[in-house]
């Protein structure tokens, strides 16, 4: 099933988000993609490592489970589907393309809450001695942004689900369940990584926690208002000298490889 917290806008994401796949290079050069290769990019976005994928010469197939998001993608002409990776039709996609090569998934995997489907539907999607590389959230991930959300949203009188609805691994909760899912070689490493917001904490908000603003019943006339007291509250321990809140962003990088 989806996430209902995680619904977006391709025009603010690619305003207020575009540094996702900006610093997504890291996650790439993991993939390493090559000339002729059946790449899935699972939670493609709007394409924009997609397309890197496919510059690199690998035929790249990109799903996503945002109609906006594919809209936006294919736009870029990147051959991007709408699914749900919680529910990969396995069979269905192996007749249409084949097995893949080779899986990728920058800044996605933490808004698929089963993760034990994921990651099997992932496997199954390889061809035997395929790989998976990618980066999502970590354990620690935006810790302090997400609690000045959540205790500002509380005392304005808004209901909140008892956690957020993201899954934000450490290195051995990750690493287990891959291997349980069958890969051999899983790698993972949690990478603090401070991102200065240049939109700012009300355009982060908008974008990223519309989803969750949403599902609270946040009118959208008060989204600004919360948007600069979040800001406020996290000032203290996010301000940098140069006076922008950089966002205590934690990843985890990852890769793996589906037996022979």
């Amino acid at each position: 099933m989806v996430n209902v917290t995680s619904q977006w806008s391709a025009s603010d994401y690619a305003r207020a988000g575009a540094f996702v796949p900006a610093l997504g290079e890291a996650a790439l050069q993991l993939l390493a993609p090559r000339p002729g290769e059946l790449i899935l990019d699972v939670g493609c976005g709007d394409g924009v490592l997609t397309e890197r994928i496919a510059a690199a010469g690998a035929r790249a197939i990109g799903i996503d489970s945002s109609e906006a998001m594919v809209e936006a993608a294919r736009a870029r002409g990147v051959d991007a589907f709408v699914a749900d990776a919680e529910a990969l039709d396995v069979e269905g996609q192996t007749a249409r393309f084949g097995q893949f090569d080779a899986a990728f998934s920058n800044a996605a995997l933490h808004w698929m809450t089963d993760a034990d489907a994921v990651a099997t539907g992932i496997f199954a999607s390889l061809r035997a001695g395929g790989r998976f590389a990618g980066e999502m959230g970590g354990a620690g991930n935006l810790a302090t942004l997400r609690a000045a959300l959540r205790d500002e949203l509380i005392g304005r009188g808004y209901k909140m689900p008892e956690r957020d609805p993201a899954w934000y691994p450490d290195v051995e909760e990750f690493t287990r369940l891959y291997c349980v899912a069958g890969f051999s070689e899983v790698r993972a490493e949690l990478i603090a990584r401070p991102t200065p917001l240049a939109e700012g904490v009300t355009a982060w908000v908008k974008t990223f926690r519309a989803g969750l603003l949403d599902v609270a019943m946040v009118p959208e006339w008060e989204r600004d208002e919360i948007g600069a007291a979040v800001e406020a509250r996290v000032a203290p321990a996010l301000r940098q000298s140069d006076g922008t809140i950089a966002a205590d962003y934690v990843r985890l990088r990852f890769s793996m490889v589906k037996p022979d």
